[in-house]
């Protein structure tokens, strides 16, 4: 039988428990804090991030994996395998396609695909576990290619945040960049669409903006088999009940967990942060 290994990128945050369930090799991305260089999910953990930022004279950056370290983890995934399926952050967002894009330059002799998820968080997540359950059941590298490419269009991100000024400092504010401007007290609904940050609604108040994400959501989904995560930044209680809401409104869903931000989308988003991620069938 055919056996692909799967990589992706920290950005996913995929569940730890899916990860070893389906031996997902994950590369961190980095974060630079105060000169320190951290390993996302290696050198510092979520709550570690938020602490060090409520103490920070500055806001922290990041920045992606070197080809090098891409090329390692393919090496170490190939043995064994028949080839190697890597999807990554949207490239819009991140130079982490481009490294991964020339890790397999580096490798010619190890069969290798590389995705552009064109997402982010568990968006990105889905389709790096749609590709382990496929390399689970056997499927070729260009089927899971072919599987994933397929999913990319269909894989929605939105979300809440408390400020766009983490976005904004970032440079990743994509076509959200307009509501910096306005004069009124917004809470800014997002949506990743074509790789990149863009406006999605905009409300006054926070209980509002989370009505109006459930609106969108079902109206994306209706009638649909939908495969859902909550993203959160240390929001947990908010992101239950609305965990809670969508299991109300579509009680098929499937996946459906809680899933946070990894401090390298946690630098973009500041605390706060809430949303779905999720595709239709």
């Amino acid at each position: 039988m055919t056996r692909i290994a799967v990589v992706t990128d920290s950005s996913a945050y995929l569940p730890e428990e899916l990860v070893r369930e389906y031996g997902i090799r994950v590369v961190p991305l980095n974060v630079h804090f105060n000169g320190a260089v951290y390993k996302d999910l290696v050198d510092i953990t979520e709550d570690e991030f938020f602490r060090k930022l409520a103490a920070a004279p500055e806001l922290p950056s990041t920045s992606q994996p070197s080809a090098g370290e891409f090329a390692e983890v393919f090496r170490a995934a190939a043995q064994g395998a028949d080839g190697v399926f890597a999807v990554v952050i949207s490239s819009a967002l991140s130079g982490t396609y481009s490294s991964a894009m020339a890790a397999k330059e580096m490798l010619p002799d190890i069969p290798i695909a590389v995705v552009d998820s064109r997402s982010v968080s568990m968006g990105l997540g889905f389709q790096a576990l749609a590709a382990a359950r496929a390399a689970r059941e056997g499927r070729s590298l260009e089927e899971i290619v072919s599987l994933v490419e397929a999913l990319v269009p269909r894989t929605r991100v939105y979300f809440l945040l408390d400020t766009l000024k983490y976005l904004a400092k970032g440079g990743r504010i994509g076509g959200a960049e307009a509501l910096l401007g306005s004069v009124l007290a917004i809470k800014p609904l997002l949506q990743i669409e074509n790789g990149r940050v863009e406006p999605l609604d905009k409300v006054r108040t926070r209980n509002k903006a989370i009505g109006r994400l459930m609106e969108h959501f079902k109206k994306e989904c209706d009638g649909h088999a939908v495969h859902c995560a909550v993203l959160n930044a240390q929001v947990p209680d908010e992101a239950e009940e609305l965990r809670k809401e969508v299991a109300r409104a579509f009680p098929a869903v499937k996946d459906l967990v809680i899933a946070r931000v990894s401090p390298v989308i946690a630098t973009h988003t500041g605390p706060g942060a809430l949303g779905l991620c999720f595709y239709t069938e």
